[in-house]
């Protein structure tokens, strides 16, 4: 009674057997119970759940299911250029919004234009894994996952989480498709290396509830953690390829289950699924699958119908990770895929390829009962279930939907500053310093020359453009003398004079980059570039990075190594402190920085 790949390949071309299999496999469907966790809705909520539901058109039912994705990256549009918020809304009709750049000011306009135009309510979703730095561009960074864990102290998590519900619920954002509960595993996995609390599930499970408790201190506002059923035991990444999930069923239900259980049970209220597929589960509940069946998540009737939702009782709402990303479209169609993952279960679709293609591949996956009529009032159930949680349609009645300009004050107060300073102090991790060469002072090293190595230019998630900036200035306010290296060249020049002129090197890796690459290591700016730390024995140098926390792979040369997780002013100016003996190393690593090389420790 389960819909594998050859079975839908010969459902396409034979309607009348398709429509069969699509009878007897809606036997198996889940439906929501918007009386129990994560809803607990009370009569009046209800009915306007079930009001709003009787009076949508099949059009307008459709449109919730997506989230559309907007741009504020000078003036750059996903779509049609010529449709305007309103337009949107009218024609597409969408359940969910996210968008991307703005500050405080344009990012807060946009969403109360959306909301004034709007029938039903939208939620509104925002990226905030380290604070409110990702909901705007004045956003607060607090502190990633990896720094969270290095400082071994949940206040660390729970102020993340609160400054992210803080921020982003001024600009009228409420859902965070955070945190990210992902077990790092494997060491070269660079997709989740920062956005990973540990690698194991208990360390996962402590610092990710201390942030959904630091989330949901002040805010009713809804967590969303991803991205199931679990990245971070391979490198690869689902925006270039199909994620695999190769874990036994039992290694499964010792580590990612514990998690995920534990999230259920406490009440979280939206999962994303994975473009990830995990092969082991999938043909346990369906042993009739052969390797070529096997589909990711965001696709598996067996992943998330039978597994999630039915096993594992999530009754709250489930959805997909970007559509855009090739482990979603190397599976099939996009007119196949598109309306697919709700019949598989998801309750969501992240994002449009096109507005029309993709509105009308669902329309008519509902009209040809690949999405039957049950399973789609289902999802939008579990939509409407989440709106009338937040009471969005109160809000919008009364007009407090619509967020003021002064709320927009609490972004980068005070108070969130000297959250991100404490997590800077407590995170920050000297991970070895095998010569002693600490500390490095104008006093006793005046002439410092600065290595700064970068990575994508014009990424998705990029670094600030005035890193090096930063950290030129911050040394030269403590005394130093700074001489920016030029890497471009191969040319070292002789090492007598090389030690006669430097006193000490830094090495910044600020490498960030994201769906460009499977995986992120150290590029140096050229073909044996002066860069590389071939100075080592030269003078005393020190290796800094400001994102992924595994460049002793790349650099096992180096004797002291920093880990500083970010590369903003507060945690540059720690670091600094610290490199000064001003301040102590108070981070702890996991012994994924080593990298399985026994280089690296010496």
């Amino acid at each position: 009674h389960r819909v594998d790949r050859r079975q839908r390949q010969m459902c396409i071309r034979d309607s009348k057997y398709f429509l069969i299999i699509l009878k007897e496999r809606t036997n198996t469907m889940v439906k929501v119970d918007l009386t129990a966790s994560p809803y607990h809705l009370n009569d009046n909520q209800i009915a306007w759940v079930e009001e709003t539901l009787g009076t949508l058109t099949d059009e307008e039912k459709i449109g919730q299911l997506f989230f559309n994705l907007f741009s504020l990256e000078g003036g750059k549009k996903f779509f049609d250029a010529d449709l305007t918020n309103k337009d949107i809304l009218e024609r597409y009709h969408i359940g969910g919004a996210r968008y991307e750049g703005g500050n405080k000011e344009e990012v807060q306009n946009l969403l109360n234009d959306l909301q004034r135009h709007t029938k039903v309510p939208v939620l509104v979703a925002a990226n905030c894994d380290s604070g409110g730095n990702g909901a705007c561009k004045d956003g607060t960074y607090i502190a990633s996952a990896a720094q969270c864990e290095a400082a071994q102290d949940t206040k660390v998590s729970y102020n993340t989480g609160l400054v992210s519900a803080r921020e982003s619920s001024a600009l009228g954002v409420h859902i965070n498709f955070y945190p990210c509960v992902d077990i790092l595993k494997n060491w070269r996995n660079t997709i989740v290396n920062t956005r990973a609390y540990g690698t194991d599930a208990e360390t996962v499970i402590k610092y990710s509830s201390a942030f959904i408790d630091g989330f949901n201190a002040e805010r009713d506002m809804i967590t969303c953690i991803k991205h199931f059923p679990g990245d971070g035991t391979e490198e690869r990444d689902q925006h270039l390829v199909l994620g695999v999930n190769e874990l036994s069923t039992d290694e499964w239900d010792d580590s990612f289950r514990k998690v995920y259980q534990h999230h259920i049970d406490r009440g979280v209220q939206m999962i994303m699924a994975g473009h990830i597929a995990q092969p082991a589960y999938s043909k346990k509940l369906n042993p009739s699958l052969e390797d070529k069946d096997i589909l990711p998540a965001t696709l598996s009737s067996e992943l998330i119908t039978d597994l999630l939702k039915d096993d594992m009782k999530f009754n709250g709402l489930v959805v997909t990770d970007a559509s855009h990303m090739l482990g979603m479209t190397a599976s099939m169609r996009c007119e196949d895929y598109v309306p697919l993952a709700i019949a598989a279960g998801c309750d969501m679709f992240l994002f449009f390829n096109d507005l029309e293609e993709d509105y009308q591949f669902m329309l008519n996956g509902y009209k040809n009962g690949v999405i039957t009529e049950e399973r789609l009032n289902d999802a939008v159930r579990r939509i409407l279930g989440l709106k009338s949680q937040l009471n969005l349609h109160m809000k919008q009645e009364d007009g407090s939907i619509i967020q003021p300009q002064e709320a927009l004050d609490i972004i980068g107060c005070t108070e969130h500053l000297e959250m991100r300073a404490e997590a800077a102090d407590l995170g920050i991790t000297l991970v070895k310093n095998t010569l002693n060469q600490l500390p490095i002072r104008p006093e006793t090293h005046k002439n410092i020359m600065l290595y700064v190595i970068e990575g994508e230019k014009d990424g998705i998630y990029k670094s600030a453009n005035n890193v090096t900036d930063d950290i030129i200035k911050e040394l030269e306010s403590r005394g130093f003398n700074v001489t920016l290296n030029d890497g471009s060249t191969r040319i070292k020049g002789k090492t007598l004079e090389y030690r006669e002129k430097v006193d000490a090197a830094l090495v910044f890796a600020n490498i960030i980059g994201y769906a460009a690459e499977n995986n992120y290591r150290i590029k140096w700016g050229t073909a044996m570039s002066n860069e590389i730390p071939w100075y080592v024995h030269e003078v005393p140098t020190v290796f800094i990075s400001t994102n992924f926390t595994t460049h002793l792979h790349d650099a096992t040369m180096v004797k002291a190594y920093i880990n500083a997780y970010h590369s903003n002013r507060e945690n540059i100016k720690q670091t600094i402190d610290k490199i000064m003996g001003e301040s102590e190393f108070k981070g702890q690593y996991n012994d994924l920085v080593w990298t399985e090389k026994w280089q690296a420790k010496l």
